[in-house]
């Protein structure tokens, strides 16, 4: 930290006086000692009766009071100035006595208590390029500490990298280090390791906010870093990872904001925290490449080696009957995605097996771990198909099925759609979804130019009739005209089909071009 008025006062060679006045007892004692506390970045002397151009804040300013004139008795009003230098954030003014007037004005003394601005006498013995290099003396000495403490901390945090759990080891150490908490989030947004290990136990709000900041900075997808303030606490949030390939964020809070040493030694441990995490990310990628020989093995039917194999590096595999899904994977996700279910893994051995297959991932779920899928396609707006139940000899089965609900999946919202949906609307709803639109718009086409060029309702009768399973009775009654015209028109419609309606295969290759063209769904004809 840099030094203080306090200290700069306590500075026996320079013989500095802070004033106290008759009503000192009144204020403060808290407000008074935190002003003495402030920090002095640096000391200015000027005689300008406005001199905050030429000052910042935490600056100490010294003056001789030339700007007031030399006359004790004159009635100058002081506020204005003092307001001046409050305003530009000034830690303290030093007034140099026997220079220009005897002591220090009563009305400059007055200003600075009503204002809350330090005030303190510089003796005539004492140069103002004295009390400067003091000021100077001191920013220089914390400067060294700092660094020779950033120095000592960046060495404990390297060899803290060394140790079998690296990145753990290292966080572990810059939290010790600044005394701060440390929270990794990884490439999703969620909670990845955090120390102190009960740093949010007691604070939910805390957490959310921080989760909060990370998945908007991971959502950018690009490098940034940002500081928000929540709970008293300064949040600095840094996105780890190379352009387009964030690996996840790194977040730290505290009481105080981080100065420059602090800094350094925060940018060190980017560093190293995002190379341990593209070195981790290069293992993933040769693990996703076993894990898809496995998931092949799997197919072939040999799942006593893929078992032995995943058992040595992540667990065993579900207990079947397990459910298969497979999840449609952007290209610009894929990575994310895949550390995703790599820390799903960890934190629920032998409830999931996970594989890459083309531009897909395909999982291996025990029935009990459904919120794993379901979480992932919510996190990530993915598509996801889930097979029925089944055993590991029967995966190439189920697999088709995942892939069958998938292609469902995808026309609507993203999110999990069940095989058990596609199996219920049967094998004709699954023909319409291909590419059988053409023919069946042929074989209904006769029928279709027939209602075009007369206006007649042919192919809804048709459609009602199929509906009511033949009854000339129900369709009538649907359409609201009488049976004999319903018998009528389906009449016509074999003969323009040149198809034999009374018998199931016509029937069915209609309905079926009906699926494919859309029209099993018109709306009743009106009457």
């Amino acid at each position: 930290m840099l030094p203080t008025l306090r200290l700069l006062l306590a500075d026996s060679n320079l013989g500095l006086t802070l004033l106290e006045h008759a009503d000192a007892g009144k204020a403060n004692p808290i407000t008074r000692a935190a002003r003495l506390d402030r920090t002095v970045e640096w000391v200015h002397s000027s005689d300008l009766i406005d001199p905050t151009p030429f000052l910042s804040a935490d600056h100490v300013l010294l003056t001789t009071g030339t700007q007031f004139g030399s006359d004790p008795a004159a009635d100058t009003d002081y506020r204005p100035y003092v307001q001046r230098l409050h305003e530009r954030g000034i830690t303290a003014l030093g007034f140099g006595t026997d220079v220009v007037r005897d002591g220090t004005p009563d009305g400059l003394i007055a200003a600075c208590r009503t204002l809350g601005l330090p005030l303190f006498e510089v003796p005539y013995r004492t140069p103002f390029i004295a009390v400067a290099r003091a000021a100077g003396d001191l920013v220089a000495e914390d400067r060294y500490a700092r660094a020779t403490w950033a120095l000592k901390a960046q060495r404990a945090i390297a060899l803290a990298a060394l140790r079998p759990d690296g990145l753990s080891a290292t966080l572990a150490e810059l939290s010790a280090q600044l005394g701060h908490w440390v929270a990794l989030f990884d490439a999703s947004g969620t909670l990845d390791r955090v120390f102190p290990r009960a740093t949010f136990a007691a604070a939910p709000t805390a957490l959310a906010t921080v989760q909060q900041e990370a998945r908007r900075l991971l959502a950018r997808g690009q490098r940034s870093s940002s500081t928000v303030d929540a709970g008293g606490e300064t949040l600095t949030l840094q996105t780890l990872g190379g352009h387009d390939h964030l690996r996840g964020v790194l977040a730290l809070g505290g009481a105080l904001a981080l100065d420059q040493a602090s800094t350094e030694v925060v940018t060190s441990v980017i560093a190293l925290a995002g190379l341990a995490l593209e070195q981790n990310n290069a293992l993933d990628r040769a693990q996703g490449l076993l894990r898809s020989g496995l998931l092949n093995t799997l197919l072939a039917g040999d799942q006593t080696l893929v078992d032995q194999i995943s058992r040595q590096m992540w667990g065993a595999l579900p207990d079947p009957p397990v459910l298969v899904a497979v999840v449609d994977v952007p290209a610009v996700r894929r990575d994310a995605i895949t550390e995703y279910l790599e820390l799903r893994v960890d934190d629920s051995p032998g409830q999931l097996f996970f594989a890459r297959q083309d531009d897909t991932v395909v999982l291996c779920l025990d029935r009990a771990a459904n919120g794993i899928l379901l979480n992932l396609c919510a996190l990530f707006e993915l598509h996801a198909g889930l097979s029925e139940p089944t055993g590991y000899r029967q995966l190439p089965r189920a697999l088709d099925q995942a892939h069958q609900a998938l292609a469902r999946a995808r026309e609507s919202a993203p999110g999990v759609t069940d095989f058990s949906i596609v199996a219920r609307q049967g094998v004709l709803a699954l023909l319409a979804r291909t590419d059988a639109r053409e023919v069946g718009l042929a074989t209904l086409a006769p029928v279709m130019a027939h209602d075009r060029a007369h206006g007649s309702e042919l192919l809804a009768t048709v459609r009602a009739w199929l509906v009511c399973n033949g009854h000339f009775g129900e369709a009538a009654a649907q359409l609201g005209v009488h049976r004999h015209t319903v018998r009528t028109r389906i009449q016509q419609a074999e003969q323009l089909l040149a198809r034999d309606l009374g018998s199931f295969p016509a029937r069915a290759d209609v309905w079926a071009a009906l699926l494919a063209t859309d029209a099993a769904v018109v709306e009743p004809v009106r009457p």
